[in-house]
C-alpha cells in the first residue's frame, strides 16, 4: 500500500453501532484485538514487522492497562482502582510521584497488561489466519480504490 496523504500510512475507522455510555470488558478486549490486527497482518504476510503499528501497540497497551487499573477488569487483581493520579504538572513529576500500591502490585499490573495484550494478539492472529483470503481481497481492492466502506468490506466475507 502506498499512502496518499500525510500522517498515517493506513488505518481503520470503526463507526459506532449506537451511542453507548459504557464499554464492556469484552468490547474493550475486541478493540485491542482490532488495534493489533495491522501488526499481525504484517507478520503473517511479510514475515517481518515494521514501525508502522507503533501507535496501535501504544493504544492497545494503554487500553489493557486501563482495563486493569481503572475498571477492575482483571480477575487476578479484582475490582480495585489502581490508576495513578495525574495531577502533578511539572517536569520532574515522576521523581516526586508516589504510588498508592507496592512493587508486588505494580508487577502484577504489568503481568496482567501483558497477558491481555498477548491474548488479543493471539486472537488477532487466529482471525487473520482464518480469514487470510479476505485480507488479500481487501488489499487488492484498496490498491484500486484507496478506501473501503463498511458495506464493501463486509461483502468480502
Amino acid at each position: 500500500m502506498i499512502p496518499t496523504g500525510t500522517g498515517a500510512a493506513g488505518y481503520t475507522m470503526p463507526l459506532p453501532e449506537k451511542d453507548e455510555m459504557f464499554s464492556t470488558r469484552s468490547q474493550m478486549f475486541e478493540n485491542i484485538v482490532v488495534a493489533l490486527g495491522g501488526r499481525v497482518a504484517e507478520e503473517l504476510v511479510f514475515g517481518d514487522v515494521t514501525t508502522g503499528a507503533s501507535q496501535d501497540i501504544k493504544q492497545a497497551t494503554a487500553a489493557a492497562r486501563t482495563m486493569v487499573t481503572r475498571y477492575g477488569f482483571s480477575e487476578k487483581l479484582g475490582p480495585v482502582n489502581y490508576e495513578q493520579e495525574d495531577d502533578e504538572i511539572f517536569i520532574g513529576r515522576d521523581l516526586a510521584h508516589t504510588r498508592m500500591f507496592g512493587e508486588r502490585v505494580a508487577t502484577q499490573i504489568d503481568e496482567e497488561v501483558k497477558r491481555i495484550v498477548d491474548e488479543a494478539y493471539a486472537k488477532a492472529t487466529e482471525l487473520i489466519t482464518e480469514h487470510r483470503d479476505v485480507l488479500e481481497k481487501s488489499a487488492a481492492l484498496l490498491m484500486e480504490k484507496e478506501k473501503l466502506s463498511r458495506e464493501e468490506f463486509e461483502a468480502l466475507f
